[in-house]
């Protein structure tokens, strides 16, 4: 469904943000990329949809080289969520959840019917919540409106810039639960930038871990687990594995945390 083959981006003044970048994602997959900051999984993801140019390099989207679509084109068959969310703050819950809809034409009676039917999905009550302005909701609540209006276009692709990060970690959990309902119902194929190993590893069919721009290692996470090939990968995957040993440890001895007075 995505292909990159020999994709490079560098910045002015810079070095190589990605460098010979080859990665294939399967229709109704779920990849993640992880790295460090400056490893280039932000810049990867953008290039996919056009809001970052590659310098050489190849990408396809469904079998089409997306520089040969004009990039508010093929946006509109992309859906992308972002930790800034980036609701339109003077439009109303319903109108920026359909502000694609309307871009490609559709009636007014079929945006209501689908912007209904994406809140129901991201479980908000369309009645409640439709006349609401994004100031008046949690930062959970906007990550769910977020979502909807990804989905809302019907895109088979959906892009994801570190969704959850920002939220508390009892609202993270519910999303990413739900997130990972939705995919497998709606075969959604995806990509998702995060910096969290564990996040990663629990939501994806794959995962792949990029350093300076270049690619170190790519598989499932039962394959990075058992065989990481590299220091910094082990480093990675090890470490979301000793807190939930820590974790385990402390339930079983009765949490005993507390400083004695």
């Amino acid at each position: 469904m995505i292909s990159l083959r020999g994709v490079c981006k560098s910045y002015a003044g810079s070095p190589f943000s990605v460098r010979s970048l080859d990665l294939d994602v399967s229709r109704g997959e779920t990849l993640a990329l992880v790295g460090g900051s400056g490893s280039g999984k932000t810049t990867t993801l953008k290039m996919i949809n056009r809001l970052v140019e590659p310098d050489s390099g190849s990408i396809r989207v469904d079998g089409r080289e997306v520089k040969d679509r004009a990039p508010a084109e093929l946006r509109r068959t992309i859906g992308y969520v972002f930790q800034e969310v980036g609701l339109f703050p003077h439009f109303t819950v319903a109108r920026n959840v359909g502000v694609v809809l309307r871009l490609v034409g559709r009636s007014r009676r079929d945006i209501r019917a689908r912007v209904d039917a994406m809140l129901e999905l991201v479980r908000l009550d369309p009645v409640a919540y439709r006349d609401r302005y994004p100031r008046e909701l949690s930062g959970g609540q906007q990550q769910r409106v977020g979502l909807a209006r990804a989905l809302a276009a019907e895109s088979p692709v959906l892009l994801m810039d570190e969704p959850f990060g920002a939220l508390d970690p009892v609202t993270r959990d519910a999303l990413r639960e739900e997130f990972r309902a939705l995919r497998e119902a709606l075969s959604l194929t995806t990509v998702l930038v995060t910096h969290d190993m564990a996040e990663a590893l629990l939501l994806a069919d794959r995962v792949a871990v990029l350093a300076d721009g270049e690619l170190l290692r790519i598989g499932t996470p039962r394959e990075l687990i058992a065989d990481p090939r590299s220091e910094f990968v082990r480093d990675l995957v090890e470490t979301p594995l000793r807190e939930a040993h820590r974790l385990e440890e402390l339930a079983s001895t009765g949490g005993g945390g507390a400083i004695a007075g």
